[in-house]
């Protein structure tokens, strides 16, 4: 990780635990007013973070956490997603095409859709695990893959 890909923003006290990941789903209403909502709002919508360090224990007030927020970085974490199997190359981009499955009750469903990725956004594979564990309903041949964010 390089010093350049850590973000400095704002969280809620009670998630400001190192190691904590959440996707950043954009602002809500009750940011508008607030007077720190571009530090907390530079993040991209839709991408998965990961708390790297505390900055400063020192709580600010917030519309939307009622403990109010303090200073943390953060680094774009990798995602876990399936995908089909002949596309799974190390290191090559992808674009995300999400698979034409109407099975919201199979265990894979967080994989071959996970939060906050919609179609057409790029992504870098960065590791291939195995083949997906469970037969997929639809005889896709699908691998997990480890991806960041273009």
């Amino acid at each position: 990780m390089e010093e350049s890909d850590t973000i400095i923003t704002l969280i809620g006290t009670r998630l400001a635990k190192v190691g904590t990941e959440f996707v950043f789903r954009g602002a809500a209403k009750e940011c508008e007013p607030c007077k720190f909502k571009k530090t907390c709002l530079s993040l991209n919508q839709g991408s998965k973070y990961r708390i790297s360090n505390l900055r400063n224990t020192a709580k600010l007030d917030c519309f939307v956490h009622d403990s109010g927020v303090c200073a943390v970085e953060v680094v774009e974490a990798p995602i876990r997603i399936a995908i089909e199997s002949r596309k799974a190359i190390k290191g090559s981009k992808i674009a995300y095409e999400q698979l034409n499955c109407n099975y919201p009750d199979c265990e894979n469903i967080m994989l071959c859709r996970p939060p906050g990725i919609r179609a057409g956004d790029k992504f870098n594979i960065l590791n291939i695990e195995d083949e997906i564990e469970e037969p997929c309903n639809k005889n896709y041949q699908l691998k997990v893959v480890e991806v960041k964010r273009q």
